[in-house]
């Protein structure tokens, strides 16, 4: 599948110096963390952030926008308690490597199972993660509950 091209609305940047090990910092200095190698991948763990769980942070509030976007465009409203939880997984890859797995479950109270299933999967069509991830990674949608 060939690259997608965009017209711009917003870039950004952020630097790691030292890698899982070391620091990471946006270009407006907003975001400045430490990272740290989870315990179970071999690191000290701690409480410090990873690549993983900035990753789970940003999938999970673009898909969110995504299904808001959708159920406004249905002409149906979320409340508040409405979210979506990003399950990021590190793992082994068939040839020796590692890959990434994703599963996103929608926090929806109040609507039912297969309307918010519904809702879920349109919102995976027009998630901009979920545009870069196709194809490339296993993601789950799910509703939680």
């Amino acid at each position: 599948m060939a690259p997608v091209s965009i017209s711009p609305l917003y870039s950004t940047a952020a630097t790691t110096h030292g890698g899982r090990d070391g620091r990471v910092k946006s270009e407006d200095g907003v975001l400045d963390l430490p990272l740290a190698m989870p315990k179970q991948l071999g690191g000290p763990g701690g409480a410090v952030t990873n690549p993983e769980q900035l990753f789970a942070a940003g999938y999970s509030a673009c898909f969110e926008s995504a299904l808001r976007l959708v159920a406004r465009m249905q002409g149906k409203s979320l409340g508040s308690d409405v979210g979506v939880r990003a399950t990021v997984t590190i793992g082994k890859t068939p040839d020796g490597g590692f890959g990434l797995a994703v599963e996103l479950q929608g926090i929806l109270p109040g609507i039912p199972k297969d309307e918010a299933e519904k809702l879920l999967h349109a919102a995976h069509e027009v998630c901009p993660y979920s545009k870069a991830t196709r194809g490339n990674i296993d993601v789950k949608i799910s509703v939680a509950g």
